[in-house]
């Protein structure tokens, strides 16, 4: 039996290059994927799509499949203290779920892509068939990140889940960083007042998902 080593997706990547997380994909809900507490999006083709939400598992009814969604925030106020709220049925053709791809490999699939110059709609175009999702973007490259979802990169591997509460300021160290919370702490802050525990993170660790 064949028991060489996975590859290191990273490998022969420069140690100057921030280390991109793995991209996050938008499919069907009717597709074969668990969907209790998964990211969701909602909406017609032609129409929008709706994000921030979470589902729980599908719901028959009669001869139609449906999700039961709810606000991030209603989702881990529920998960965290136990009670029940009311979550909308969608039906399953309207609902989409974020799920992970692959991580890049460098020297295999090349160094990231380029990202489109500033004022370069054309590169931004999509399709209204479908949502999508945009790709990974380092922090050191964002223009405002406070309140965003992030992704923390290091040697032990990502950590998301993540929301940024600080923009970029320098520590007490001489480093450049963010202040980040778990998106537990971040939400309960919303619900309780109740200030969030931060870490300080360098910000070449961060990504914005």
């Amino acid at each position: 039996m064949n028991h060489d080593p996975l590859p290191d997706p990273f490998a022969g990547q420069p140690d100057w290059a921030p280390a991109p997380p793995r991209p996050v994909l938008v499919v069907a809900a009717n597709e074969r994927v668990e969907l209790r507490g998964r990211r969701v999006l909602i909406g017609l083709p032609g129409l929008g799509w709706r994000s921030d939400l979470r589902a729980d598992e599908r719901v028959v009814q009669g001869s139609r499949t449906y999700v039961p969604v709810l606000p991030e925030q209603e989702w881990y106020r529920a998960e965290a203290e136990r009670i029940e709220v009311f979550a909308p049925l969608v039906p399953a053709e309207r609902v989409w779920v974020e799920v992970l791809g692959d991580p890049p490999r460098w020297g295999v699939d090349g160094p990231p892509i380029p990202r489109p110059a500033r004022g370069d709609v054309v590169s931004r175009l999509v399709s209204l068939d479908a949502p999508s999702h945009p790709p990974p973007v380092p922090v050191v490259e964002a223009d405002a990140v406070s309140g965003r979802r992030v992704v923390r990169v290091d040697e032990t591997g990502e950590q998301r889940d993540l929301r940024a509460v600080t923009e970029v300021y320098t520590s007490a160290e001489g480093d450049i960083c963010v202040r980040v919370a778990t998106e537990l702490d971040w939400y309960r802050w919303a619900w309780s007042g109740r200030p969030p525990t931060t870490q300080e993170v360098p910000v070449h660790l961060l990504w914005i998902e």
